[in-house]
């Protein structure tokens, strides 16, 4: 059966994150039943993530089998009809040999957090982005963040729900840069942990303020402690960026 990879574009509000669950609808139905649509048979959607619900993806790759070769067009194409008015956008589709994995054979995997500080409300980013209103110094952020750059135990950064067989992980890089009122998180890894980029921002969003030094950062990884993170972020300001592959 032919194999395409598929970079997928989506708004994670109306979704109960990208993996099929009973309790609401997820990307993952919404492109399933897309492809189903296509070729009238079942197919299944393997992803280089799991979004939770409310996160957004500029760019998930997920990878589909086909009955047949429809060509790479006509695969994007058909999906985004069938997906209709769903948020969810298929930006390319690309044949792709069987020993291809979404999520197996990808390398590294980027996140990006977004907080727009401001005092007012939001409207035009309302659900994409946090709002944080106290001023939030981003040089302090990103200085802090370096102490979560490795690898750690990050059971700290860690949902109880995580299923993950180990809280340790290696964080390749991380940064927060400022642009006008807008504060970007961005890290990159091979795998996060559940909630792992919410919990550094809210504890970043703590550095920010004044709150926390660098020195508290650091203390909370170290203490291996759930109840050591602060607040964790909403899932309104995250987005799956990219997924990379040898």
């Amino acid at each position: 059966m032919p194999r395409y990879k598929l970079t997928v574009e989506y708004h994670g509000g109306p979704f109960v994150g990208w993996q099929r669950q009973d309790n609401g609808l997820s990307v993952q139905a919404v492109l399933e039943d897309a492809a189903r649509a296509l070729c009238g048979a079942p197919a299944t959607a393997h992803a280089a993530g799991r979004t939770d619900a409310g996160v957004h993806a500029f760019a998930m790759a997920a990878h589909i089998d086909l009955p047949k070769d429809y060509g790479e067009d006509v695969v994007r194409d058909a999906l985004n009809h069938h997906m209709k008015p769903r948020p969810v956008a298929v930006l390319s589709a690309e044949a792709r040999t069987d020993d291809f994995h979404a999520r197996f054979s990808c390398v590294r995997r980027a996140y990006e957090y977004r907080i727009v500080n401001r005092r007012p409300p939001l409207t035009l980013e309302a659900g994409l982005a946090w709002r944080v209103a106290e001023p939030l110094d981003a040089a302090a952020m990103h200085q802090a963040a370096q102490t979560l750059v490795g690898r750690h135990d990050f059971t700290t950064f860690r949902a109880s729900a995580c299923q993950a067989d180990s809280p340790v992980k290696t964080l390749e890089e991380i940064s927060v840069t400022r642009a006008g009122e807008t504060v970007f998180i961005r890290c990159a890894a091979r795998s996060f942990l559940h909630h792992q980029v919410r919990s550094f921002a809210g504890s970043l969003v703590e550095v920010g303020r004044g709150k926390w030094r660098a020195a508290d950062l650091k203390a909370a990884l170290e203490a291996r402690d759930r109840k050591a993170c602060a607040p964790v972020a909403p899932p309104d300001g995250l987005y799956f960026l990219r997924a990379d592959y040898a």
